[in-house]
């Protein structure tokens, strides 16, 4: 299974970027799949989530009203609208996915989901 994320850039501050994760039909329709970043010296923490065979999106409360992750099931892509970025936002941007729908209680893991793209650079200027 493949995941081919896209859509990274360089943004000033308030500005909004799209990231798309291609995958495969199967695992957009049924599975769980989200977003992760991870900064420079830190380790990689998660954004979003959704089991996207039914339930609601899961957000880090620091992207809580800012971030929506969304899918087109026609293009086998989820997505993750950003918008009023900030410094802190930047981080390289992995998508993710599970073979199945995940736990509530683990959704947020890492350790949850064994499929991951190559990163896209996401990089916030004041």
């Amino acid at each position: 299974v493949q995941l081919q994320a896209s859509g990274g850039g360089l943004v000033q501050a308030g500005n909004s970027l799209r990231l798309s994760c291609a995958a495969s039909e199967y695992m957009v329709r049924n599975s769980a799949m989200g977003w992760f970043r991870q900064a420079p010296g830190k380790e990689r923490e998660f954004v979003a989530a959704k089991n996207w065979s039914g339930g609601i999106e899961y957000y880090a409360d620091s992207v809580k009203g800012r971030f929506t992750i969304s899918r087109d099931s026609a293009k086998n892509t989820i997505y993750l609208q950003m918008n009023s970025l900030k410094p802190e936002d930047t981080a390289v941007y992995y998508c993710a996915g599970a073979r199945w729908r995940v736990a509530v209680g683990s959704i947020r893991n890492r350790s949850a989901y064994g499929y991951w793209g190559q990163g896209t650079q996401v990089t916030v200027s004041s």
